[in-house]
């Protein structure tokens, strides 16, 4: 028989295009056909079926685990750590709550989080430490890159493609994921008042976060992108996804000490002397965020409201050293996988932790200090392997930090 013009009857390619030529009864399939049509029917079950077993087991722990697992990866925030793991816990309750027959059931409500807190204090490590400890899908998002639907930049229902792709497009996994909305403060309204003009990344998007809040049933693409009649979409009902919102709201403190000190007229002098200066934020309220710029209908659905207090000396040298994903330890490790031992002087770490102050960049500061000082020695000790021993001075540190674009950093 003569297999000159066998081709393949879904990409019509030549059988001496492919590698390999399946023959059917009535016609060919050729191995590219063979591979996407797999990668088609994978996505189509673990989005129908919830086939993806990874998310199946969730670890519902009592408020009290839950802060000691965050204790392990966050310094200090007592508070916060506090209020989180309570609404966390609240929440999941809820969902796992079971319907007793012949009683009329109360309906527990959402207990979304508002995070309000300066950057880096770690408002973004806890909700991914909490969602990693439960075994829940997590994703994060950014909330400056939304805009109304059908405006340059996403919508707001892409925060759920994350969350779904997260969930490896299982859907009954991702109806009971945590999605972290970052920057919040960057969609507030410019005044107190309803704006005149169309608001599309800032009033507008809190509109559009409204539902998701809440509780709805949203029909987003699951490769994301913009929605088309032909597309085929997911439904997902938001009403058991935790929403945890945080942002560093910069300005509020103001707003805060003008609202406490007009509360007490004829007492000014005793308020102000009352009032923590330092940590204002700890009296953080609704009304707050209402002058900042966020809408009441959007205050109404993130019921929750915590605040993270500004880090110390103490704290900034404690999440050096403590945590279980530490800057030290991170680098220790590096190290070692080379075959070498790196170690610190105490004197390092305080020198670190004074320029982080100086900077005022929080947590994330460290970082960039640490790398300034490291960068010589990762550059070079992989290829000369003749030290085994590596010891950080605070002389080689504060050496390298005057040369490092860091010193030209200069506090506002």
């Amino acid at each position: 028989m003569e297999n000159k013009n066998i081709k393949c009857s879904f990409c019509n390619r030549d059988k001496k295009e492919v590698s390999v030529m399946i023959a059917g009864i009535t016609g060919h399939i050729c191995n590219f056909c063979i591979e996407q049509a797999f990668q088609l029917v994978k996505t189509e079950n673990a989005a129908s079926s919830g086939a993806n077993a990874k998310f199946n087991t969730m670890k519902l722990l009592k408020p009290i685990e839950i802060k000691k697992h965050i204790d392990e990866y966050v310094i200090g925030q007592d508070e916060a750590k506090k209020v989180l793991s309570v609404a966390v816990y609240n929440h999941y309750k809820r969902i796992n709550q079971k319907q007793v027959k012949g009683i009329e059931e109360i309906e527990i409500e959402k207990s979304n989080v508002i995070m309000v807190g300066e950057t880096g204090t770690g408002k973004t490590l806890m909700a991914r430490t909490i969602a990693k400890i439960l075994n829940v899908p997590f994703c994060i998002a950014d909330a400056t890159v939304l805009t109304e639907a059908g405006y340059v930049g996403e919508d707001v229902e892409s925060v759920l493609v994350r969350l779904l792709q997260a969930a490896d497009y299982d859907v009954a996994a991702a109806e009971k994921g945590i999605v972290f909305i970052d920057e919040l403060d960057k969609i507030a309204r410019k005044g107190d008042n309803p704006s005149i003009t169309r608001d599309v990344s800032g009033e507008g998007v809190q509109q559009g976060l409204l539902k998701l809040l809440e509780g709805s049933i949203v029909n987003v693409p699951p490769q994301g992108g913009r929605k088309h009649p032909e597309q085929k979409l997911v439904a997902i009902n938001t009403k058991n996804i935790l929403f945890i919102c945080g942002g560093a709201f910069d300005g509020i403190d103001k707003k805060i000490e003008r609202r406490m000190n007009s509360q007490a007229i004829g007492y000014k002098t005793k308020r102000e002397e009352e009032m923590d200066k330092d940590n204002i934020l700890q009296y953080v309220s609704p009304q707050d965020l209402k002058s900042f710029g966020l809408i009441p209908e959007l205050i109404g659905r993130l019921p929750v409201l915590t605040y993270l207090n500004p880090l110390d000396k103490s704290a900034l040298r404690r999440i050096l050293t403590e945590p279980k994903n530490s800057l030290v330890k991170q680098y220790v490790k590096l190290f070692e996988i080379d075959g070498i031992d790196l170690s610190f002087d105490k004197a390092v770490l305080d020198l670190i932790v004074e320029k982080a102050l100086e900077f005022k960049l929080g947590a994330r500061g460290l970082r960039s200090i640490c790398e300034a000082i490291m960068i010589d020695a990762m550059f070079e000790t992989p290829t000369n392997k003749a030290d085994k021993d590596i010891k950080i001075t605070a002389t080689y540190a504060a050496d390298k930090l005057k040369k490092s674009v860091l010193k030209k950093l200069k506090v506002a």
